[in-house]
């Protein structure tokens, strides 16, 4: 075999890669360098600046664009949707900071201190503005990407990514001659035909491929090919592909909840192969001999690693100060925004390339060599920068309150295995608060035999909830009766929440909800989920949530309301509540005290119960009706509510729908108690509301006689 270097055989080279991903971060963490740096450094040293092990190929550099467009669609994929909605005007202003402030220094620097010409100096500054959110996946890694700091980071650096690259597009037309009118009619025709098919066409094609296609493995390779398709596109309309990447990134956003194994399956296969190969590939670019090639050379490269990470710190004050945000945010902003590499290598090549009249290229050798500096020292400080800042805000975010003392334990039971997968997901899609939860899955069984034979059900149901990162405990067991074998397992385990696949009546005599469901109703006090699926959660666009009166003076108001938050934070569907005066009241506030994930919440008047096929009127395709029932002799038990199983089975059979009986044990938490420590006043005004409201139904009921 040929051991000459670089190696050639690809076995070879493909064990050495896979060794330095998992060699790299175990022994650079020892001494405390963050393992992207450790991974730059590593192709550095094995590249064709270093030892010369390994070459820079045109398979590295392909697998290293892969990664690159990964971190920017993870970027994109992983966004709060509403918290970046909420921020996009503070992202519009850091993207305009991030790119004036080096824009104008990098101007300065380099036609005094460098002396460049302004042509030059422009495209370099151009540089400095641009960044790759390279230091992404720390944040990622410490479940800090629905911060605010990073959703500002990440709103701004598309914002001076473009910018830069319309700087950059505009010069190499310049000089190739075809910059004219025509020039930029086209590129911005170009662009809004680019973002009507990534926005609105993908998500349309994305839809109804998960709606017809549950397969892991071809969700996953569809979702890599709009990825790749997007990016393309991006191209083909002048701008880079990275904006393709995240832009599709955001247009699949609301159909992969980030709880959700195909979520997990993305960033898994990301992190453990396609971003490590791109850093490395980065690392292999970094030349050290440049410093020994004279002072002219490292004076280059010491001023743009300077001017590009002061004027990235200064964008990043500037913001802190004009929001008023604290310290770590600024940290943080200035972590992510520091690093250099994607937009950066295409600027400096480009000027490489382009040789003036006077034979000499608009940015000459010196630039090259100190851009590859300047990648490696910005990589490094965003690295140390976002480490540090991302551990910091992990210890101060603390929980909100309502979900430190929760620990959530939901049930679910299986017995038909269609259902299965369906009711895995929404469990999985509402626990939150994963340090003190736990996911049961349960098979009553009324013999040893047919207990053996629902092990595989089971199983199933554990692989479901292993996809997400979630453990789920499988319980077997035998009962004669199976809402008393539920019942025993309820209290044995503690549990708080059930959910039930909804009945499929067998002869004339079953119920709606079947015996087993009326049963354990009956008997069990905690919140029981009744859900009937018609398509798969992630395709929700909508929760249409029919809550009755006097449902907020219930034990279980603030959990379900939590359940709901949660899926809607997870799903990005909007919600829409239809209640009466008095509850929607008290709805309104809990919404603006649990501002994270209720951003689209909306409110309509159901004032009467007997006006519920409003909501029959109201629902669409891709919207889920929630409706909050009650068990007898509760206070927000309505005689109308024995008319919902022909209503839904009437008016809603083309939509997936969950019916929810709210807990009736422990302390009552009324409406007044909800908010007793924001105002003093709620306990009398919510005592006045409920004996307006009591009156009201009296007097309805003697108008009606």
């Amino acid at each position: 075999m040929d051991f000459s270097l670089p190696i050639q055989n690809s076995t070879l080279v493909l064990t050495i890669i896979l060794a330095v991903i998992l060699l790299s971060p175990m022994v650079f963490r020892k001494v405390r360098i963050p393992s992207i740096v450790g991974l730059i450094l590593a192709g550095t040293l094995l590249g064709p600046h270093g030892a010369g092990l390994l070459a820079y190929s045109d398979s590295i550099k392909l697998m290293g664009q892969i990664g690159l467009l990964y971190i920017m669609f993870l970027s994109g994929i992983e966004i709060d949707i509403n918290d970046f909605r909420r921020n996009r005007n503070k992202s519009l202003v850091f993207g305009l900071y991030t790119f004036l402030v080096p824009m104008v220094l990098g101007v300065l620097s380099g036609i005094y201190i460098l002396d460049f010409s302004f042509v030059s100096s422009v495209l370099l500054a151009s540089m400095y503005a641009s960044h790759t959110l390279m230091t992404y996946p720390i944040v990622s890694r410490y479940g800090l990407a629905r911060n605010q700091a990073v959703n500002i980071t990440i709103g701004g650096t598309i914002v001076t990514v473009l910018l830069a690259l319309l700087i950059l597009a505009g010069i190499a037309g310049y000089y190739k001659g075809t910059i004219n009118t025509v020039f930029w009619l086209r590129l911005c025709g170009m662009t809004v035909l680019f973002c009507f098919i990534v926005m609105w066409v993908f998500p349309r094609i994305a839809q109804y491929f998960f709606k017809h296609y549950s397969d892991s493995i071809l969700q996953y390779v569809f979702v890599m090919t709009l990825v790749a398709c997007g990016s393309f596109l991006a191209q083909l309309a002048g701008l880079e592909a990275i904006l393709g990447a995240f832009t599709v990134g955001l247009s699949l956003n609301r159909l992969i909840p980030n709880l959700s194994p195909l979520m997990n399956r993305i960033n898994f296969v990301g992190n453990a192969l396609f971003i490590p190969l791109f850093l490395i590939s980065v690392g292999m670019l970094v030349d050290f001999r440049v410093f020994f090639n004279g002072y002219e050379a490292i004076l280059v490269a010491a001023v743009m690693t300077g001017v590009a990470t002061f004027s990235k710190w200064l964008a990043a004050w500037m913001t802190q100060k004009t929001f008023g945000m604290k310290p770590i945010d600024r940290k943080m902003i200035f972590g992510l925004s520091n690093a250099q590499a994607a937009a950066t290598l295409a600027a400096v090549m480009i000027g490489y390339e382009i040789i003036l009249p006077s034979g000499e290229r608009l940015l000459n050798e010196n630039v090259l060599n100190g851009t590859i500096i300047m990648i490696l020292f910005t990589c490094a400080i965003s690295s140390f920068v976002t480490e540090h800042a991302a551990q910091q805000l992990s210890v101060s975010e603390v929980p909100d309150e309502t979900e430190t003392d929760r620990k959530e334990r939901m049930l679910i039971p299986l017995a038909n295995p269609a259902t299965c997968d369906a009711l895995m997901e929404l469990a999985v899609l509402m626990v939150e608060n994963k340090a003190g939860s736990a996911i049961y899955a349960l098979s009553v069984s009324k013999s040893e035999a047919a207990s053996r034979a629902s092990e595989k059900l089971l199983e199933r149901a554990a692989r479901i909830g292993a996809a997400s990162d979630n453990t789920v405990n499988m319980i077997s067991h035998v009962d004669a009766n199976i809402a008393n074998g539920i019942e025993t397992v309820v209290n044995e385990r503690d549990v708080t929440d059930i959910v039930v696949g909804l009945h499929r009546p067998e002869t004339n005599k079953d119920t709606f909800f079947g015996e087993i469901i009326d049963n354990l109703l009956k008997s069990v006090s905690k919140s029981v989920y009744v859900y009937r699926n018609v398509q798969p959660i992630n395709t929700i666009k909508r929760f249409l949530v029919a809550v009755p009166a006097n449902a907020e003076q219930e034990a279980g108001f603030t959990g379900w309301f939590e359940r709901i938050r949660h899926l809607s934070k997870q799903t990005g569907a909007k919600v829409r509540f239809y209640a009466n005066a008095e509850t929607t009241h008290v709805l309104k506030r809990l919404c603006n005290r649990k501002q994270r994930g209720l951003s689209g919440v909306t409110f309509a008047e159901l004032e009467d119960w007997e006006d519920f096929l409003i909501i029959a009127k109201a629902i669409r395709p891709n919207e889920l009706l929630v409706v909050i029932s009650a068990r007898k002799q509760t206070l927000s038990y309505n005689k109308l509510f024995e008319k919902i199983p022909y209503m839904l089975s009437r008016f809603f059979e083309a939509n997936s729908y969950l019916v929810l009986f709210p807990r009736q044990d422990g302390t009552r938490e009324a409406s007044g108690q909800i908010f007793n420590t924001t105002e003093n006043s709620d306990t009398d005004f919510n005592l006045i509301k409920r004996i307006q409201t009591r009156l009201k139904w009296i007097f309805r009921k003697r108008h009606k006689r």
